[in-house]
């Protein structure tokens, strides 16, 4: 797919995502409000095209003081995730406000999901590494982030994020309309069937 028609995809995607979204945004900031009355939105610097950082937003699903932490996967039973959080990620109402990163040319519709500046993972020894270190993480940089992508749509919640980058790799080096065609609609149906925080198969 050329890059203007990957743009162009994009800005039609989210264009129409946030006007047919607006009415969500007023009952999904209410019902923040009224779970446990922190803020409603969550920004976080995220590594973008060619490794530029950009900052990302999202309907707050975790407590307060989680973004102070290390950024790292959340993992089945995360006490990070608030009660309302766990619906709002099931139905990836918590991506929303990523629409907008989007339009705005910071991100994609269809790509490697965008990881948080000096994100961590637990190592097979039990030590914790930088994803940096990772083969293959500079590489997937070379196409925007995506709010889905072949990683997120197929990828176990649970595999880890060395594994994860062999895929967002797969994506990378085989770009296509149709593919990306594919994993936006298996994308719309797992929204509908509230898998995304399924930790098997969500297709």
């Amino acid at each position: 797919m050329s890059p203007h028609l990957k743009r162009l995809f994009d800005i039609s995607v989210s264009a129409v995502g946030l006007l047919l979204s607006s009415p969500l945004w007023l009952l999904v900031a209410l019902a923040i409000k009224l779970d446990d009355g922190g803020p409603i939105f969550f920004s976080q610097t995220r590594v973008g095209l060619g490794g530029r950082p950009f900052t990302a937003w999202k309907f707050r699903s975790m407590v307060g003081g989680a973004s102070s932490l290390p950024a790292r996967q959340a993992s089945a039973g995360d006490p990070r995730i608030t009660r309302l959080g766990r619906l709002l990620r099931a139905t990836a109402l918590d991506e929303l406000p990523q629409l907008w990163n989007i339009l705005r040319g910071d991100m994609s519709v269809v790509g490697p999901r965008a990881l948080a500046a000096g994100e961590i993972e637990a190592g097979g020894d039990g030590r914790f590494v930088a994803l940096e270190d990772v083969p293959g993480y500079l590489e997937r940089h070379a196409v925007r982030p995506g709010l889905t992508g072949l990683t997120q749509v197929y990828a176990s919640r649970d595999l880890s994020r060395r594994n994860k980058i062999r895929l967002d790799l797969v994506y990378v080096r085989n770009p296509g309309l149709c593919l990306d065609l594919r994993l936006f609609v298996l994308s719309l149906w797992i929204t509908l069937l509230g898998r995304w925080e399924r930790r098997g198969r969500k297709v």
